[in-house]
């Protein structure tokens, strides 16, 4: 079972350093956020000062006129549970893609997922007529990683053990469903995460496998 964590503090450091600084950053960040006088402000408009993605369907439908915030709301949760929920997740699941892409690789996946997961879900309040966007959490990046490992568990299954691919399916079948039935969680920000990760995934592993023939 390659979700299994058996590293030291100091090992899992050593070996999955974008990971482990991508946990630090939404920890730090969140401390930040929750230090800085919510308990005085709208709660969504303090997310929104601090860098949650916003989109407007009448005047700015893709959220392009602050586009710093297709990555900040990356790095921001709205509540304790949110924020170890996502960690936890990063934290089990993350280190074997970042160890099969190498770290810079792995690093631009990461957060390519988090943008495209924005995208889609900007595209998707467009498309069926709401008001916009308002949007926080790791978690469209983390089911990127979810959707990269199910590439590789349908195409690429003798890198995964069967309990690993189980692992992967359930999930994503049980992550979809309690989006669906969950109204604060944004289903079309998973969505757009597990397809970007399962494309983007998809290229490198093509883009690997020809440099391997050409050598």
């Amino acid at each position: 079972m390659i979700f299994m964590r058996y590293e030291s503090f100091r090992g899992y450091l050593r070996m999955y350093p974008v990971t482990a600084c991508i946990i630090a950053l939404n920890i730090v960040y969140f401390i930040i956020v929750e230090l800085s006088g919510i308990a005085t402000d709208d709660y969504n408009y303090h997310l929104y000062k601090y860098g949650s993605f916003y989109t407007d369907t009448s005047i700015d439908p893709f959220g392009l006129k602050e586009p710093w915030r297709y990555v900040t709301s990356m790095f921001m949760h709205s509540g304790f549970m949110h924020l170890l929920f996502n960690m936890f997740s990063l934290l089990v699941f993350a280190p074997p893609l970042e160890h099969l892409l190498r770290k810079v690789r792995y690093g631009v996946f990461y957060l390519l997922c988090g943008i495209l997961a924005n995208a889609f879900t900007a595209l998707m309040a467009v498309l069926l007529g709401d008001n916009g966007v308002h949007a926080v959490g790791a978690s469209g990046a983390i089911y990127g990683v979810y959707g990269a490992f199910l590439y590789i568990a349908l195409f690429r299954k003798a890198w995964l053990d069967e309990g690993s691919r189980k692992t992967v399916y359930t999930i994503l079948i049980f992550g979809l469903i309690y989006s669906v039935i969950t109204p604060q969680i944004s289903l079309w920000g998973h969505v757009g995460g597990g397809l970007a990760g399962f494309l983007l995934y998809s290229s490198f592993d093509r883009a690997m496998v020809r440099r391997k023939r050409i050598r």
